[in-house]
């Protein structure tokens, strides 16, 4: 049997690739940026490794604006990255949970 290729997607703050389900996708759609833990969500998107790093470093780069090719502003950049800090909490104690 054949083994199927992994999609590789590139973090937009650390610049690495690496597999699709190891980042987490940002979209861009109708002038609202949002998180898509799903990778389904309208819209252009960005991949970011999940980690708090990455995001400031994207931001502070103004990685978002080049990726979008829109700039969507620090309030919404700093919205999305409240959601994605309880996302990796969220993850965390969830994985947490299944050591016990």
């Amino acid at each position: 049997m054949k083994n199927k290729k992994q999609p590789m997607r590139r973090c937009i703050g650390c610049m690495q690739s690496k597999p699709k389900e190891q980042l987490i996708r940002i979209a861009w759609f109708e002038g609202k940026l949002s998180l898509d833990p799903t990778g389904k969500a309208k819209g252009r998107g960005v991949y970011i490794c999940r980690d708090q790093a990455c995001l400031e470093k994207a931001t502070k780069r103004g990685a978002f604006a080049r990726s979008l090719h829109e700039d969507p502003g620090r309030p919404q950049i700093e919205r999305v990255a409240e959601e994605l800090a309880a996302e990796l909490g969220r993850q965390t104690a969830e994985g947490d949970d299944h050591a016990e």
